[in-house]
């Protein structure tokens, strides 16, 4: 699936929960739909967990 048509999915999805939830329910889709993303980045091995809690002052890369 290309990713504009994932991103579509997920635009409709939050029109549908700010449309009928409200703007809670807007902001707790998209919290969610957020925790996916990074979820679904670890998984596929793009994302470390090092680079979310390295010091600041550390400029490794």
């Amino acid at each position: 699936m290309s990713m504009a048509v994932i991103g579509m999915v997920a635009g409709m999805a939050l029109g549908f929960a700010g449309y009928f939830g409200g703007f809670g329910a807007f902001l707790l889709v998209a919290a969610l739909g957020a925790v996916g993303f990074v979820a679904g980045r670890f998984l596929e091995g793009d994302l470390e967990p090092g680079e979310f809690f390295r010091a600041r002052g550390d400029r490794r890369r």
